[in-house]
């Protein structure tokens, strides 16, 4: 049975749109639009009580989760959203034990659900160059309880003659030029190893898949993904008026060996070959 205890997190939940995520401490109050919430009357309790507020209003003590951690992070920067989160991980094939390389850490969302999947003998190496975001990404890292599974460090990839990581497991870029980081990734990933990039607008998605299939990337593939909540109520179910629509466009390839120099086809072949085939997928979907 889990108790609540001094420094504990725990999630105030009153409902979808009103919770609070807090460190727990006894001499703390929260002070709400439903009443005061004093922190001492959690500690001892197991996850999922409730408290009844001083306007007779109560929450439940719920225990948070990585979804939580994200939601209510530090925004530094746009933060990666569950919705798109889940499928890089389910796409990537992101499991425990990888070697994870991110480009750009931004407030440390992707950073800290992916941590959270790849410990505890796997490890996220994330790398961003403003040293304002990266205190921001630090702190939210840390409090969503990932530090020891992440490794941050400010460098440029773009300028960088010495590459940080070797045979890494999966990619994920976070850049408002992707395009510009893939032949240092590429050195970086294992064979058929897989690449994400996040990309706010269709033409960044464009370039950037025209240099995926110049830098010897296959199994190219974009998507977009919104979610739709639904209001299930007896006798009133509906969409919900409120929602999260458009957030990023993602991007996903795996590295591969086009054969290049083959003396069996030349390389224009080759090229306007695997070119044709991205176009065709493009078309099919």
């Amino acid at each position: 049975m889990a108790k609540i205890k001094q420094n504990s997190y725990v999630l105030f939940y009153f409902n979808h749109s009103k919770k609070w995520l807090v460190k727990i401490s006894k001499k703390d109050s929260l002070h709400t639009h439903i009443g005061v919430i004093k922190h001492a009357d959690a500690i001892g309790k197991e996850y999922g009580s409730r408290l009844v507020t001083n306007k007779d209003k109560y929450v439940y003590l719920i225990e948070p989760t990585m979804y939580d951690y994200v939601m209510k992070i530090q925004h530094g920067t746009q933060i990666v959203y569950p919705k798109d989160i889940g499928y890089i991980i389910a796409r990537a094939g992101i499991g425990s034990g990888q070697k994870i390389l991110e480009i750009g850490t931004g407030s440390g969302s992707l950073t800290s659900f992916v941590a959270s999947i790849v410990k505890p003998r796997g490890h996220v190496y994330t790398f961003d160059v403003d040293e304002n975001f990266m205190k921001i990404a630090e702190k939210n890292i840390k409090k969503a309880g990932m530090s020891k599974y992440v490794t941050q460090q400010k460098l440029d990839l773009k300028t960088s003659k010495k590459l940080p990581v070797e045979e890494a497991d999966v990619a994920l870029i976070d850049l408002g030029d992707p395009w510009t980081v893939l032949p240092q990734v590429r050195k970086m990933l294992k064979g058929s190893g897989a690449i994400f990039a996040i990309c706010p607008t269709m033409n960044q998605l464009e370039k950037l898949t025209i240099a995926l299939v110049e830098n010897e990337f296959t199994d190219i593939e974009s998507t977009e993904h919104i979610i739709r909540t639904i209001e299930a109520r007896e006798g009133k179910t509906r969409h919900s008026f409120q929602g999260i629509g458009h957030t990023t466009y993602l991007c996903y390839a795996r590295k591969a060996f086009f054969g290049r120099g083959s003396k069996k086809k030349s390389n224009s072949f080759i090229e306007s070959e695997t070119i044709s085939d991205v176009e065709s997928d493009a078309e099919s979907t």
